[in-house]
């Protein structure tokens, strides 16, 4: 009679069974999410099958990965896809349900290692589109379709400046649909990616490598289609405030997207979307 380990399919055979949330790699998934910061390893953690098969294939170092009893059915089709060093782990319902909290919970979630940069690495990509620059923006949607949008439009990169939430915040990465794995990304206020900087020291930074400065107003300004959108970094502001005004006066010029003045202004999903097609619109008609 074979034992039964050799009849269990391999899907039951990798995954390890934790009874309770005293695990430590429990406990670090439970507290990165919680806090939208890395564990104190550099890891991120990140839930939904999407996002976390987009680790996978955007060649991220998966540390573990978290399957709910309920949804290991599932497990198998992920299972191949990683390297025989990732954890496995397998968790009742409950435990899952608490460390995982989501208005959407799917059933797995993952430690994944985020690759990082800096402000000079997304300088260095300068050739490719604008650099995208978001001011206190806390809607982790919003956040999440600028760094899609900016990988689509072949930005040079996304930097987070004060005020912003945080990029490894769960929501922002399942908005990104992928892109926070793949684009440059660096947050200016959080700890493991990237540098700590102010505002103006940022500003000071671009004007010294010749990048010009432009920010998004509402209805003033030079109309998108008439603006030069090249070797440029393009600030974005907070939906009911802009951007604060010490900060526009340090633009080299202002744009305006058109638009009927019955909309008061545009969300800054929208309005990062709508500048970075027109600056890949120009690009293409320049080569």
């Amino acid at each position: 009679m074979k034992a039964a380990h050799e009849t269990a399919p391999a899907t039951y055979v990798r995954l390890r069974r934790l009874e309770g949330r005293h695990n430590l790699l429990v406990k670090k998934l439970g507290r990165a999410l919680r806090s939208a910061e890395l564990t104190e390893d550099g890891d991120c953690a990140v839930e939904g099958w999407r996002i976390v098969e987009e680790a996978i294939r955007s060649g991220l170092r998966i540390n573990a990965v978290f399957f709910r009893e309920s949804a290991q059915a599932r497990a198998g089709r992920l299972l191949p896809q990683l390297g025989a060093p990732v954890e496995t782990l397998l968790l009742p319902d409950p435990v899952f349900n608490r460390v995982v909290p989501s208005d959407s919970p799917q059933g797995v979630a993952a430690l994944v290692r985020l690759k990082q940069f800096s402000v000079a690495d997304v300088l260095r990509r300068g050739a490719l589109g604008p650099i995208v620059v978001l001011v206190a923006i806390q809607d982790p949607g919003n956040v999440g379709t600028v760094i899609r949008s900016a990988e689509a439009f072949a930005s040079a990169g996304v930097i987070l400046a004060e005020g912003t939430v945080s990029p490894f915040n769960s929501k922002v990465i399942r908005a990104s649909s992928g892109s926070a794995f793949r684009l440059p990304i660096v947050h200016g206020h959080g700890r493991g990616q990237g540098e700590n900087f102010e505002i103006d020291e940022l500003v000071e930074k671009l004007h010294c490598e010749r990048v010009r400065l432009m920010a998004t107003s509402s209805h003033k300004g030079t109309p998108l289609a008439q603006a030069d959108l090249r070797d440029t970094a393009i600030f974005f502001g907070n939906e009911g405030s802009g951007l604060p005004r010490d900060v526009i006066g340090q633009m080299d010029e202002v744009i305006a997207i058109p638009h009927t003045p019955q909309v008061e202004s545009l969300n800054a999903g929208v309005a990062a979307s709508i500048v970075l097609y027109e600056a890949a619109r120009q690009r293409r008609e320049t080569r």
